[in-house]
């Protein structure tokens, strides 16, 4: 393409060298022939008027006058008449077809000058030299702005192409660059915006199999506890059939999952949250997460207000308080304690724990992903709480950070109302 591009931009720079250069050099070329001619006329109208004066003035002359007034022209032939009488001649005479002539006439004399047709290109040689003095350094000159214009013309397109290739190979980069060419600028932008798009799909994706790693290990987890009870007590009809209840509510459960992580991108068609009881919720929980407690012999209570009901997804709440446990569980330590109240606006669902509580310097970022209190966790199961709490309209705050005390905020009524219960971080 460079190559093309100089070729290109040399022949247009030639083109405009030529169009400019063949008419000057024929004009230049008329002009010298023209002064040729002229200065035989000048010639021969000097003999002419000299003689005539010195005829007028009684001054002798002789051919070494007509030789020293003719000398501006080489080897001319010069030829005066008196009363139509030759008188001088100077120089021998030229085939017409290889002379150039011209005459003058006085009241006495009649002067014929010839000269070689040679001379007046004596002049169209310097024309021509000159004009292809000029010419020469023109094309030296569009030499060097072709190879400068088509490097400049080459660098961005073989950047866009390198552009274009690790946007291929999954660099998805913006190239950042732009080139002062408006055409190439808009494909850099063009390719920019592509860069990000993509970007933000990979992303997104990225997001997307991490969330549900994370949100899909708590139920897989209990499904597995679940069976092994079932195995366990295999000798006990009425407890495998019980357990058995169990993981079939773990496996839907677990399907609600994987369907709430798929649509997470179409919360805006999905089904508004409806009125669900508090109870019911913490009760199945507390079913689900009992046993892991007990086998780490750790206690998990319930305390608070009953009957309290509230705005919300099922599955979403359950996933949110699961989170919460699961947190406790792995982080905190002593009795996990699920305690229900109420504000004018809100059901609150608190977990607490008697562990170390959140670090100070992770209380504020404790749930930005990728924070975690402990060296090898996610830092994903509290941003996504938060982030599944907040598409029903509540909230999930840390109302103490030692012992660690969290909370959710539901909506009692419909829209929901902004959080009445800020953040403590005082004791209790």
């Amino acid at each position: 393409m460079r190559r093309r591009l100089l070729v290109s931009t040399l022949a247009v720079a030639l083109t405009a060298i030529l169009l400019f250069g063949l008419p000057l050099a024929f004009a230049l070329t008329r002009l010298e022939i023209g002064n040729a001619r002229a200065q035989l006329k000048r010639d021969a109208t000097t003999v002419a008027k000299t003689l005539q004066n010195r005829l007028d003035s009684n001054t002798p002359f002789d051919i070494s006058d007509v030789r020293n007034l003719a000398r501006s022209l080489p080897d001319p032939y010069v030829s005066v008449s008196r009363d139509g009488e030759r008188i001088f001649q100077l120089g021998d005479r030229l085939p017409s077809a290889s002379a150039i002539t011209a005459q003058a006439n006085t009241a006495d004399f009649r002067v014929a000058v010839e000269a070689r047709r040679s001379v007046q290109y004596a002049g169209v040689t310097e024309a021509l030299a000159l004009v292809g003095s000029l010419a020469l350094p023109a094309v030296g000159v569009a030499i060097v702005l072709a190879v400068v214009q088509a490097r400049r013309m080459a660098r961005p397109l073989l950047e866009l192409a390198s552009a274009v290739d690790r946007l291929g190979s999954g660099d998805g980069g913006p190239l950042g660059r732009r080139f002062g060419v408006p055409e190439l600028d808009r494909v850099a932008e063009g390719l920019d915006d592509t860069s990000r798009r993509i970007s933000d799909l990979l992303a997104a994706e990225r997001q997307f199999a991490s969330d549900a790693s994370h949100q899909l290990r708590t139920p897989l987890t209990a499904l597995s506890m679940r069976l092994e009870e079932m195995l366990a007590s295999a000798d006990q009809p009425w407890v495998v059939r019980e357990e058995g209840a169990a993981a079939l509510v773990q496996t839907e459960r677990l399907a609600d999952v994987v369907g709430q992580l798929l649509g997470r991108n179409r919360r805006a068609s999905a089904k508004p949250p409806g009125r669900v009881s508090v109870d019911d919720v913490v009760s199945q929980q507390v079913v689900e997460w009992e046993p892991t407690f007990r086998r780490e012999n750790r206690k998990l209570e319930v305390t608070g207000d009953k009957g309290l009901a509230a705005f919300a997804t099922p599955g979403a709440l359950a996933q949110v308080i699961a989170t919460l446990l699961d947190n406790a569980l792995s982080h905190g330590a002593g009795t996990v304690t699920l305690r229900t109240s109420q504000t004018p606006k809100s059901a609150v669902i608190e977990v607490r724990d008697e562990g170390s509580g959140v670090p100070p310097e992770l209380a504020a970022r404790i749930f930005e992903r990728s924070v975690s209190g402990t060296p090898g966790g996610t830092g994903l199961g509290l941003a996504l709480a938060r982030s599944i709490a907040e598409a029903d309209g509540a909230k999930v705050v840390l109302v103490r950070p030692k012992p660690a005390v969290f909370a959710v905020f539901l909506p009692r009524g419909l829209p929901a109302a902004e959080d009445d219960q800020p953040v403590v971080t005082g004791p209790a």
